[in-house]
């Protein structure tokens, strides 16, 4: 395993981060959960990703039982706050209220006295953005959060952000976490070199774009049975986007090219993303141990100009590079 600092900040970080969005608690059972977290842990991946939200606040239940008795300092622990957690008119969305319930929930939940990344799932066009900033300046200084940073937020959203902070002296952003992929590169644009310049790192999910990159999903077959593409609990509806005839036949061309890198499809995918230099961790999921590592082994990797030259061929016109496709969910009313 190799690793890489969070933005600008002094925390490392494995660059190959283990995250259970759609897994624990939902498509495996926690005994199956706890060994992919041993797993990870044995191939060398400190950075566990999270949210209140994922199986309704059932995955950080089981993350917390899997990490429990390992050295609290061994590791790093992110999760997040905004998507509903109840039928409550209040357990959603970024007021001071939610915010801090949510963080002392998540704390009993993963069994830990700090969170070392709390996350904005979403940007909340509800509640007046220097009320959430406040809330999460509150829970560094109390010592239940050690950095913040935010998932799916446009470069508008955060330059607004990052004028508030600065102006109040609030603790700043240190992460950006971003969909990302060789299918899904809206970030390039604007994103990036924002990230950047504000010493901004990012945490990239569905690095195998909801697992087409995989190439397990063949032009003109039936979805293998129990694929993410079968199994509407586990994100058949994400991926239903990338189903299509063309993107599929694409993605085989891929084949070859993994190959003669001696890398699997999947390997190929992972350390495609890890080449950007702006990119401090991806994060993988899995529903067995094979898999973590198996993608392990995409840390490290040096592509050659001429491999990434050749999937950017083989991928043609059909990667997302819209940066309007960075979306939050718009207001209730």
């Amino acid at each position: 395993m190799e690793y890489r600092r969070l933005g600008s900040t002094g925390m490392y970080v494995s660059e190959i981060a283990y995250g259970n969005w759609i897994t624990h608690g939902g498509q495996i059972e926690s005994d199956a959960a706890i060994k992919c977290v041993k797993t990870a842990l044995d191939e060398g991946i400190t950075t566990f990703d999270t949210a209140d939200v994922y199986a309704g606040t059932k995955a950080e239940v089981v993350l917390g039982k899997a990490l429990k008795g390992v050295p609290r300092e061994s590791y790093e622990l992110f999760t997040k706050v905004y998507f509903p957690t109840g039928r409550g008119k209040n357990d959603r969305g970024l007021s001071r209220k939610h915010i801090i319930e949510s963080c002392n929930a998540s704390l009993k939940r993963l069994q830990t006295d700090h969170i070392d990344l709390y996350q904005m799932h979403r940007f909340d066009f509800e509640t007046p953005l220097e009320e959430s900033l406040s809330a999460f300046d509150d829970l560094i200084r109390s010592g239940k959060v050690h950095y913040i940073g935010f998932s799916e937020w446009n470069a508008s959203q955060i330059n607004d952000a990052l004028k508030i902070q600065d102006a109040r002296n609030y603790n700043r952003f240190v992460s950006s976490q971003p969909q990302y992929s060789a299918l899904w590169r809206v970030i390039e644009s604007e994103i990036i070199p924002l990230s950047a310049k504000e010493g901004i790192g990012q945490i990239v999910w569905s690095p195998l774009a909801q697992g087409v990159l995989t190439g397990k999903y063949r032009p003109g077959k039936k979805a293998p049975a129990g694929s993410r593409a079968t199994d509407k609990a586990s994100g058949a509806n994400m991926i239903k986007g990338w189903m299509r005839e063309e993107v599929l036949v694409a993605v085989q061309k891929l084949q070859p090219i993994a190959k003669e890198a001696g890398l699997t499809m999947s390997q190929l995918a992972i350390a495609w993303v890890l080449q950007n230099p702006h990119v401090s961790t991806a994060i993988i999921g899995a529903t067995k141990p094979s898999q973590v590592r198996e993608n392990v082994k995409a840390a490290g990797v040096k592509l050659d100009p001429k491999v990434m030259k050749a999937i950017d061929d083989a991928l043609g016109n059909l990667p997302e590079t819209d940066p309007a496709k960075t979306q939050s969910p718009k207001p209730r009313s």
